[in-house]
This record gives structure tokens, C-alpha cells and sequence, in this order.
């Protein structure tokens, strides 16, 4: 009844390796978000930073860079007024970019309309499982651009994983070996969930059946009564589901002729392939009515027949409609297309979606799903906290007399009710929660499901607040061996905020990923404003101007240098290893062991001054901070509460060389000192000048205003 009548629900939009292409994807991307949709884009055809592009004679900011862009641009759109915009971003494992783009995320603040999820293949697994190195590519020119170790680019996956539930990993090469369609092109990326692969300018409508509903009548007791094994009939009414999925099926193929579509690509792409999503949701409420724990080999056979009836049941009614309507276009050469077999009116039929809204619109468990908790509080959108009691669980304790408001105060307050013995134990055996389902058991449970679906399916693999990476790890690993197409991960209060939470008291917030990962993650970001001191120092390329920043804590935070002539060279080094050792700083790094590693590094042109041998810049830079950290040394010895900065410039003071002043440094990348000259040209290696506002090279013409 909406105007707009956009009834996808999935994208994926190519994001090509040019500024116009990138940019033309954020105005179509912010269209499709208003108007309710969600995005998915791989950024694997960028090139990395600090690529060289050839139009402007530049350098590529890579694709975490235009991820943010990306992020900026959903955060001004607010879909249909109703939802706000979701992207999924992948990128392949061989990037040059991957560790970047693994630790992006652990700033709970950033990229906070991205889910991120690696493009990994199962010859990267094979190469983690053995520790092996394998080669990075160049997109642009795809060439070998270096190497890295699968398992500890596997294991940086795994820390932020445990550390902040992402990224989450898709084998790659497995949705492209059920693409149904590989004549038309490869798939690159899923919707922001990631049950939903699909081509450039694709898009996808999904649907879910209430298995709760789907129950015979002589079976719709409650697990008390019925234990599993209900007479008079089967526990699952085979005939009605028939009908629901054959009239689910048709629904979905007339959604995609009313549809109104943003784009001619994606109405072409769409109609083209015609592809449907029925999934399930309620699938732990089916278990219950059955009396059937979910975390048992009951379940799972369950699981596999249900699955396996719809899907083969969603291809009857495919074939139906394309005896009627015609096969999908695209068919001729695609992978139904053999001699004598059936015409299809869609090119995938099946898809387990996460169903988070239309669930609760439902008031049916979510997707494939174990209980979350049988009573808990949602967090919604205007603060506001609403406590939820199971609907089954609240009938059968009022029906059989040991329902009390206190009672399910008590259940809200805990993950399980498996230790409550004022609930009868047939009942805590039917109502398991997630908290009692461990790893292994989501990851069967997917791999069931995913057994009989066309698309993919959007489970997340639940863990306690204890667990342990090695539990991560095998997570994945159990995925991998058991044909998963993706998995997620996550570790209960590793973030600050959840959507679903009981009222126990959350856990202590995790420890910083940077300070557990085997790689430096992403640096603690730059506050506007710092506090520092610059020290002059004369070396044998001229004088050095170092500069010291402090954070909020009083600790050396980042560091800038300066040459005081034009220093070609020697400019460009000192600023290469500053912006080293301000990375260093700002991931944790130890102070006293970045100034041993510069400490007495030498040149060719040695100087002498009031701060004795300086054997080259670098030595210069170690220099600078030694008196820093002996200031800060002084401060602390004295039990002065006032910053750093303060005992460095006392004791500059004091030695009246004039060589350390304060100063003030505000904005990104701000210099504590304006010069006149800006080190070596990118593009020919000369000297660059600073004339008349612009930055210029003599050498090659280069020139860079602002």
C-alpha cells in the first residue's frame, strides 16, 4: 500500500576502480537506502593505499578510505523513514589491504552502518592450517604484492572477532560454485546479513514460513504433553507447509513484476534471474512444540528433513510457474540447464534470512535460531526497555499453575533455566537458550540447514563472555570442514551495546584488541587537540625540529619532525620514520625500546652541537626522545600532577638552550612548524618548494595546492 512500492529487501553494487565509478555506487547506494533497502559491495577491486594513479599523479587512499565515504553517506539517509541504512562490506583475503581492513572495526564507533566480513577460500584455510604464507595481489595491476602468513592473518580475523563479534568470514569460492548463473558473472559480495549472495546490480526477495504454525493439530501440545512423540499423526503438518511453500514461492515471483526498481541495471539483473529467498523462521519454536532440545541429534535431523521438504518443495513450484510464465531469462547456460531437465522460473529459491523484525512482528523465534532467553529485555530505538517473556513458555507455566510475575523476574535476570528447579524438567529440557547451545552445536545446526539451501544462511554463532579465542578458532574451522558458506561469531558483552541483553549484570568490557592481536590493530584515534614540545636538534643534514605529543594520560602519543633547509632525502626519511613511530605510539608500542632501535643509527654526515654527536636523523629523533622521557621521569619523580610537557619544558628551562618549547597542535595531522620547503617529490624523488600557497617540484612540474 506504499507509494514507492521498493519491495527488495537485497543489493550488491559493484564498486569499480575509479573515482567516477566509486562515487556513482554512493548516489545509487543512498537511493537504495532510502527507500528501505540494504547494500552489499566487495572492495576487493580497489587498489590498495598508496597505489599510484596515473590520471593525477597521486596516490590511492585505498578502500578503507572510501569505505568511510561509504559509511558517511548511509548516515545521512534514513531508510523510508523507518529504518536506518546496512551495508556489507567484503574484501578478499589476497588485498594488499586485509589487515587494515580486518582491524577496522575495533573502534566500536567506526564504520557503524558496515557489517565487514573477509573473502577467504578453502586453500586459505589449507594454508592456515598448515601456517603457510601466500601471496597478496595488486588489483589494479594484478601482480604478486607481497606475502603474508595465512594462520596469523587467520588469527588476527579470530582476535577481532572475539573482540569486537567482527569481521565475520564468507568463503568465497564456494558461493561462486553454487552460482547458478556463472555465465553472467561472478559473485563478489552478500546483502548486509550475508545469507544473501548475489550479482552486480542484483537484487533479492526473501520470505520466511512460521514453522511454529506448521504443526497438525494432534501435535500442537505443549512439550509436556507430548514429549516428542504426539499420537495420532505426524508432528509436522507436511500438507499445510506443502501449500505454504507453493503459494510462498509463487508470492515471491509476482513480488518481482510489481516491484518498482531504482535502476535499469537492477531491474535488468533482477528480472533476469528472478531470484527468491524462502527461508524459515520459528524453527526453535517448532522444537519446542515437539519437545526436542535444539543442541541434540534430534534437532539437527529435524533440521535436515524440514529443510530438505521445503527446498525440494520450492523447486516444484519453481517449475510450476515456468511451465506457466516461462523460465527464468538467463536459464539457457545456466547450471539447470541439461538435456531433458525441468524448465525453473527462478535461478535460487532458498535462503535462511536472520528475520530479527518480521520475527517479532510474528511473535516467532528468529530464523534457524535457539531461544535467545526464555524472558529478556529489548533494547529499542527511544532508549526504552521492554521485557519479553516466550509466549509458549508463559502459556504452559499459567496453564499448568506455576506462572509468577517474581518468577519470571528471576529467569530474565539469568541466560538459562536449565538450573531452576521450581520449573519442571521437562520443560527446562524443551526451552534451551542460546547460552546453552555451545559453538559446536550453532555450527552443526548451520550446517544442516545449509545442506538443502540454494543461497546461504544467516546464523550467528553465540559464545559466553569466557570463551577463548582457540574456541573461536575452532569455531571456524568446524565451519570450514562442514561446507558453512560464511560464519559469524558472537562473544556475549563484547561490545557496549547489544540489542537482545538479560538483566544480569554485563561482563567486563574486553581488553583492547591492539593489546592482544599477533599484528598492531588499527592505532587509538587522534583527539583534536594535543599538547607537546618541539626540540631543535642540529644534525649533519641541518637542523631537525622534533616535535613530542602527549595524550590525556600524559604519555608520548606521536611524534613529528621537520628539516629546517630543504632536505630532499633526509626530509622525506625523518617524516617516514615519524610517522612509524607515531603509529607505534598510538598501538601500545613501548617507549624506551622505539628510542634503543634509533639509538645510534649512523650516516654519512655526522654533527656536533649542544646535544653532543648526532650520527643522523634517526639518532636525532631518539635524542629528542630521551629528553622527553626524562622529563617525564622528573615529573613522576617529583609527584607533580601537572602534564609532561610541563617538566620537559622546566627542565629546558633550566639547561637555557632554548632548544624545546611548547606548542599546541590542533587538527588531523596538524605540524607544530610551517616551512617553506615539503621533502621529496612522489612522483620524480626532487625537492619540492612551497610558493604561493601551492607545493611545487621544479624538477617534474608536480604541484599540490590547498
Amino acid at each position: 500500500g506504499r507509494e514507492l512500492q521498493q519491495l527488495s529487501a537485497c543489493f550488491v553494487m559493484p564498486v569499480g576502480d575509479s573515482v567516477d565509478s566509486i562515487f556513482e555506487t554512493v548516489k545509487n547506494a543512498a537511493r537504495i537506502h532510502k527507500s528501505g533497502g540494504g547494500t552489499g559491495f566487495s572492495f576487493t577491486n580497489l587498489r590498495p593505499k598508496n597505489d599510484r594513479v596515473s590520471t593525477s599523479h597521486g596516490l590511492s587512499s585505498g578502500p578503507i578510505s572510501f569505505m568511510k565515504v561509504f559509511n558517511e553517506a548511509t548516515e545521512a539517509i534514513n531508510q523510508g523513514g523507518f529504518r536506518r541504512g546496512a551495508n556489507m562490506a567484503i574484501l578478499n583475503h589476497d588485498h594488499p589491504d586485509i589487515i587494515e581492513f580486518i582491524t577496522c572495526k575495533t573502534n566500536e564507533k567506526a564504520l557503524n552502518n558496515f557489517n565487514i566480513s573477509v573473502g577467504i577460500t578453502e586453500e586459505f584455510m589449507r594454508r592456515a592450517e598448515r601456517k603457510e604464507e601466500y601471496d597478496l595481489v595488486n588489483p589494479r595491476s594484478k601482480k604478486p604484492a607481497g606475502r603474508l602468513n595465512a594462520r596469523k592473518v587467520f588469527d588476527l580475523i579470530v582476535s577481532t572477532s572475539w573482540a569486537s563479534g567482527e569481521p565475520g568470514i564468507v568463503f568465497i569460492d564456494r558461493l561462486n560454485k553454487t552460482n547458478p548463473t556463472p555465465h553472467i558473472g561472478a559473485i563478489e559480495s552478500t546483502n548486509p546479513c550475508g545469507e544473501q549472495p548475489l550479482l552486480p546490480y542484483e537484487s533479492c526477495n526473501l520470505g520466511s514460513i512460521n514453522l511454529g504454525k506448521m504443526i497438525s493439530q494432534s501435535a500442537a501440545k505443549s512439550a509436556k504433553d507430548n514429549g516428542g512423540s504426539a499420537s495420532g499423526g505426524p508432528a509436522v503438518d507436511w500438507e499445510k507447509l506443502r501449500k505454504t511453500v507453493h503459494l510462498s514461492v509463487r508470492f515471491l515471483d509476482n513480488v518481482i513484476e510489481a516491484n518498482n526498481y531504482l535502476l535499469p541495471e537492477i531491474e535488468r539483473m533482477t528480472k533476469g534471474n528472478r531470484k527468491i529467498g524462502l527461508g524459515i523462521m520459528g524453527f526453535a519454536d517448532l522444537l519446542i512444540y515437539l519437545g526436542i532440545p535444539y543442541n541434540s541429534e534430534k534437532a539437527l535431523e529435524t533440521a535436515e528433513e524440514v529443510m530438505k521438504f521445503i527446498s525440494l518443495e520450492s523447486k516444484r513450484a519453481s517449475q510450476k510457474i515456468a511451465e506457466e510464465r516461462g523460465a527464468f531469462p538467463n536459464f539457457k547456460k545456466s547450471i539447470y540447464d541439461r538435456p531433458g531437465g525441468p524448465l525453473l522460473r527462478n535461478a535460487t529459491t532458498t535462503t535462511i534470512a536472520p528475520t530479527g523484525t518480521i520475527s517479532i512482528i510474528a511473535g516467532a523465534s528468529s530464523g534457524i535460531e535457539p531461544l535467545f532467553a526464555v524472558c529478556f529485555t529489548r533494547n529499542v530505538l527511544d532508549g526504552a526497555k521492554l521485557v519479553e517473556v516466550h509466549p509458549i513458555f508463559e502459556k504452559i507455566a499459567k496453564r499448568d499453575g506455576w506462572y509468577s510475575e517474581e518468577l519470571m523476574k528471576n529467569i530474565a535476570a539469568h541466560n538459562s533455566i536449565q538450573s531452576m528447579t521450581d520449573i519442571p524438567e521437562d520443560v527446562r529440557k524443551a526451552f534451551v537458550t542460546a547460552h546453552d547451545v555451545t559453538p559446536e552445536w550453532h555450527i552443526k545446526m548451520q550446517a544442516a540447514f545449509q545442506k538443502y539451501t540454494d543461497n546461504a544462511v544467516s546464523k550467528t554463532v553465540n559464545f559466553p563472555h569466557s570463551a577463548t579465542r582457540e574456541d573461536i578458532t575452532e569455531a571456524y574451522f568446524t565451519a570450514y570442514r562442514t561446507n558453512c558458506k560464511g560464519v559469524t561469531v558472537y562473544r556475549d558483552g563484547c561490545r557496549s551495546e547489544q540489542v537482545l541483553t538479560t538483566e544480569k549484570k554485563a561482563p567486563e568490557k574486553a581488553k583492547r584488541v591492539e593489546e592482544e592481536t599477533p599484528f598492531s590493530a588499527a592505532p587509538r584515534p587522534r583527539p583534536e587537540l594535543t599538547y607537546g614540545f618541539t626540540r631543535k636538534i642540529k644534525t649533519g643534514c641541518g637542523s631537525l625540529y622534533v616535535t613530542v605529543n602527549y595524550d590525556q594520560n600524559n604519555k608520548p602519543f606521536e611524534l613529528f619532525s621537520t628539516m629546517g633547509k630543504a632536505g630532499g632525502c633526509a626530509a622525506s626519511q625523518s617524516e617516514a620514520i615519524s610517522r612509524l613511530i607515531s603509529f607505534a605510539l598510538r598501538s601500545g608500542a613501548d617507549f624506551q625500546e622505539i628510542i634503543k632501535q634509533l639509538k645510534g643509527i649512523s650516516c654519512h654526515s655526522v654533527a656536533w652541537g649542544k646535544n653532543g654527536k648526532v650520527l643522523s636523523c634517526a639518532d636525532a629523533i631518539s635524542k629528542a626522545l630521551e629528553y622527553c622521557l626524562e622529563g617525564s621521569s622528573a615529573a613522576a619523580q617529583t609527584g607533580t600532577s601537572e602534564p609532561a610537557v610541563k617538566a620537559v619544558s622546566a627542565k629546558a628551562a633550566a639547561s637555557d638552550d632554548g632548544s624545546s618549547h611548547e606548542s599546541g597542535n590542533s587538527g588531523k595531522g596538524a605540524r607544530s612548524t610551517t616551512v617553506m620547503h615539503k621533502g621529496a617529490c612522489p612522483d620524480c624523488g626532487g625537492s619540492l618548494s612551497y610558493e604561493e600557497g601551492c607545493v611545487v617540484c621544479h624538477a617534474c612540474a608536480y604541484s599540490e595546492c590547498g
